[in-house]
């Protein structure tokens, strides 16, 4: 762009000649002149298309719409119109809103968060940022709050509306449609309330929104979440790999239908380690205690967020092939009463942002006691999310290995179900320490087998010191014996009143718990279970991840 330059265009149609004269006119207005000199015939369609990706190009340039001439938000000039319009369709549906309503761990934490920290809310004017369906904003009402102005950009913000209405919360709970970058907000903001975070932390950029919104915030208010903290650790997974590895088998093929499809081969199997794996995994795949990148909200500006960089110093403390980088978050509430933690750790409960593991296109074999330096690069980009390079470097070897990674296009692999355990952890037979926790050890339970004599139904008759009958509550399982017993009951009343059988199965079956669950599970549970009960939980008062330091 130059200042006294004529604007030109040529042009060959009607509306293109109106449109550029139109913006040529308030560039000049303005002051500001650009040049631009086209090298095509007039009469070709190509030179359409040029005209307008050229002035595509200046709007972004000068930060105005076109047609409208308005200032572009800051949203705007760093999102794809695309990828924005495809973001809040998608949050827009109640069936999106409700695969997060329903993540317990997510939901219950965020509001013991609040209600334990009512002192920061009694009386206080709170900003919801994303507010979804408003939960957030019940929340911080149910903690004393006085206004709260609930922000959504989405269609959801109608449905939001609708419930505030039905729980008779309209004067206290406000809805502002619209996006934080261009809204106002008549007040100043005490509080500061969202849910910003996305796979890896930072994919869909929802963060910098959050941290945009603290131009309304007081000094020294509040900002719920607090403190973030990305964990990274590297992990090794042979089966990933090999899966990941064959997708792209495909194209091997030299007579496919007659055509030959190898020349993609190398493409496409580039295209499949660039997808970050979102999925779940055993703790013992990692080999390395976690390392720890952290983002304080209180102190960060949304232009930090656009590059990202993490040099890292790991010592191995597992042998084995480092097939890439295993990625989580915690974040922290940080109130005046107390601070709560919600974590997404592999050994913690589940979340519906599960974990991200990134893959390098070439494993290195590392050793116990080996250091692997590096560095991780995250670029924003406009699509809402960033492109994400690993760069790991084996001691003094010159061994290097890296993954390029597109985190706007995931592969979500958490459908395969719970996830294993590492080949070769086990030291001693798994089948007896399973099932020895709930009758004791097989070589003692033989010889009662041998013992037991039997009644017409089939069943085991047994003293009370019977090895069966031994109380599971002395062993610390919620599997027990005496419901085992009234299913047995029930199955012999079928066999000999086949009337009742239905409604006697179904009552036997309803009484006997699931192996591996508990009925009661909590949402800040500090312990390396996958399910906790209430009265045996320690609540996330600590940083979860720390677990390691043990």
């Amino acid at each position: 762009p130059e200042q006294g330059l004529e604007f030109r265009f040529q042009r060959c149609s009607a509306a293109l000649l109106d449109d550029s004269l139109k913006l040529s006119r308030d560039f000049q207005q303005e002051n500001l002149i650009t040049f631009f000199q086209l090298r095509r015939p007039v009469c070709n369609v190509r030179l359409l298309e040029d005209c307008s990706s050229i002035m595509k190009a200046i709007s972004q340039f000068f930060q105005v719409k076109i047609g409208e001439f308005q200032p572009l938000s800051i949203f705007d000039s760093r999102t794809e119109e695309s990828s924005s319009a495809q973001y809040f369709q998608f949050y827009g549906y109640l069936a999106q809103q409700q695969n997060m309503m329903q993540d317990y761990i997510r939901t219950s934490t965020y509001q013991r968060a609040i209600l334990q920290n009512s002192i920061d809310f009694q009386d206080k004017v709170v900003l919801d940022v994303g507010a979804g369906s408003g939960i957030l904003s019940f929340f911080a009402i149910q903690a004393g709050a006085r206004k709260v102005y609930a922000v959504e950009a989405s269609s959801i913000a109608t449905h939001a509306e609708t419930l505030i209405h039905s729980n008779h919360l309209s004067p206290k709970i406000q809805i502002v449609k619209g996006r934080i970058e261009e809204i106002e907000i008549p007040e100043v903001i005490d509080v500061i309330i969202s849910e910003p975070m996305g796979y890896m932390l930072f994919n869909e950029r929802m963060l910098e929104t959050f941290l945009h919104a603290k131009k309304w915030l007081r000094p020294n208010g509040h900002i719920f979440p607090t403190v973030a903290n990305l964990h990274y650790a590297p992990f090794t997974d042979e089966s990933l790999y090999i899966e990941q590895s064959c997708k792209a088998n495909f194209w091997h093929q030299r007579a496919f239908y007659g055509v030959d499809l190898t020349s993609l081969q190398p493409t496409a199997l580039s295209e499949v380690f660039r997808q970050p794996i979102v999925d779940t995994f055993d703790v013992r795949l990692l080999l390395a205690r976690p390392s720890c990148f952290k983002t304080d909200f209180r102190t960060t500006n949304e232009t930090d967020l656009h590059s990202i960089h993490i040099p890292y110093n790991i010592v191995i403390v597992t042998t084995g092939s480092m097939h890439g980088l295993a990625f989580w978050f915690d974040v922290e509430f940080a109130g005046s009463a107390t601070s709560i933690w919600l974590s997404t750790a592999p050994h913690e409960p589940l979340t519906h942002w599960y974990q991200v593991r990134c893959l390098f296109r070439s494993p290195i074999f590392v050793r116990a006691g080996d250091v692997v330096t590096g560095q991780i690069s995250m670029i924003a980009n406009s699509r809402q999310s960033y492109d994400v390079e690993i760069v790991a470097t084996l001691g003094n070897t010159g061994i290097k290995t890296t993954a390029e990674v597109d985190l706007k296009n995931p592969y979500f692999r958490y459908s395969i179900g719970q996830p294993y355990v590492p080949p070769g952890n086990n030291k001693t037979s798994p089948t007896e320490s399973y099932w020895s926790q709930f009758y004791g050890s097989q070589d003692d339970e033989l010889n009662n087998m041998n013992e037991m004599a039997y009644d017409g139904t089939g069943r085991s008759v047994q003293s009370s010191g019977a090895g069966w009958n031994r109380s599971t509550s002395e062993q610390g399982s919620d599997y027990d014996m005496n419901v085992v017993g009234s299913y047995g009951e029930a199955m012999a009343q079928t066999a000999t009143d086949p009337k009742q059988s239905e409604m006697q199965e179904i009552r036997a079956e309803n009484s006997l718990p699931r192996f591996g669950h508990s009925p009661d599970v909590t949402p800040d549970s500090n312990r390396n279970n996958t399910y906790m009960s209430s009265d045996s939980r320690t609540d996330n008062r600590t940083k979860p991840s720390e677990m390691y330091s043990v």
